[in-house]
């Protein structure tokens, strides 16, 4: 008999709605602007990492996807903190002669990560995300952007606006329904790296194994968590050039891994154990206070026994943006995501990290 996950009633998570879960939206996007404003001076060269982020598909950031992170561990003694504020706006409806989905919202994620230097080849670190998920405000801003470059609208348009409801059928049984809105911590994680090779020059080459577990201290009932306990690995590698004359430096990155998964509280029997990732990205700093980025990351699917995209395709991810250095120490990431495989991730994602070393 097919399993059924109901998500219970709490209150919702509308930006301008009363209540203190209704001001996390703003009050987050506020605290990383206001924090970086604040910040003394524009100076030194921007530094050229990945975006902190990764596929935020309600059904897939559940799990313990690592988000792309720097091939420069931090130097022994030193730590690195972010704040990285994750918007996503999902909008798929799909119907095979078994299945049946419709994923409608936005979600939201909060994330403190810390990273510390314990020798010169050891890092470790914490992340503690908080996540959301609500209706949202972003449906008529979408819909006009796609009209402007002449995408396709998938469906959108016959769609209620700003809507939240991410519901699954199997041979016309219910798995899966969430409508409301709902705010709480989910699955921590806990990193470590190993330097494998810096070759400590101003503009460095380097490369580092990272490794991740992620805890089920998230509400699965509530897809703030998938109730698993994850274990990935992965390789990353960076390489900088300084170019000629007034163009600042330019740089490559990339990663490539995989993890394993136990078993999860959604959609259990059709839950993958294993699952792969990887991102590949440029950057060039044309000046000491900005950098420009470009990012592809991919995933393959987290379940099986499905015709859906949604459910049972590779993910691939575009985010564009750039790194703006308030101090030698301080900088703002700003990034927008596309996918590039239609409905296996998010139509639209914002991605805002603050980050800051001492």
């Amino acid at each position: 008999m097919a399993r059924k996950t109901r998500i219970a009633t709490l209150p919702a998570l509308l930006p301008f709605r009363s209540g203190p879960s209704a001001l996390f939206l703003p009050l987050a996007v506020v605290c990383c602007l206001f924090c970086g404003i604040l910040v003394p001076g524009i100076a030194r060269c921007a530094d050229i990492t990945p975006f902190h982020t990764f596929n935020q598909s309600p059904l897939v950031q559940i799990f313990g996807l690592p988000a792309a992170e720097p091939a420069a561990l931090q130097p022994a003694g030193r730590s690195r903190s972010l704040l990285a504020l994750d918007i996503a706006n999902s909008f798929a409806r799909d119907t095979t002669p078994r299945d049946e989905i419709l994923i409608d919202g936005e979600s939201y994620r909060l994330t403190l990560a810390l990273r510390h230097g314990i020798t010169e080849k050891l890092e470790a670190g914490i992340d503690i995300p908080w996540v959301g998920h609500g209706a949202g405000v972003f449906d008529s801003f979408i819909e006009g952007w796609h009209d402007f470059f002449g995408l396709p609208q998938g469906g959108r348009k016959e769609a209620p606006r700003n809507r939240l409801l991410y519901a699954y059928d199997r041979y016309g049984q219910e798995r899966l329904r969430r409508d409301d809105s709902t705010f709480g911590m989910g699955d921590i994680r806990l990193t470590g790296g190993l330097q494998l090779y810096h070759d400590r020059r101003p503009n460095p080459r380097a490369v580092a194994l990272r490794t991740s577990i992620k805890l089920p201290t998230g509400s699965s009932s509530r897809l703030h968590g998938s109730g698993s306990t994850d274990v990935a690995l992965w390789l990353t590698a960076s390489d900088d050039y300084t170019l000629p004359g007034p163009w600042g430096h330019l740089a490559l990155f990339g990663s490539a891994g995989g993890m394993v998964m136990t078993g999860g509280d959604i959609l259990r029997d059709q839950q993958r154990n294993l699952a792969g990732f990887g991102s590949l990205g440029v950057g060039w700093s044309p000046a000491e206070w900005i950098a420009l980025k470009t990012q592809i990351s991919g995933n393959t699917p987290f379940y099986r026994d499905s015709d859906l995209p949604e459910l049972d395709n590779p993910s691939f991810l575009l985010t564009v943006g750039g790194t703006l250095a308030f101090s030698p120490d301080t900088a703002l990431d700003i990034g927008v995501s596309e996918d590039l495989a239609v409905s296996t991730a998010p139509d639209v994602a914002l991605h805002l990290g603050l980050s800051h070393r001492f």
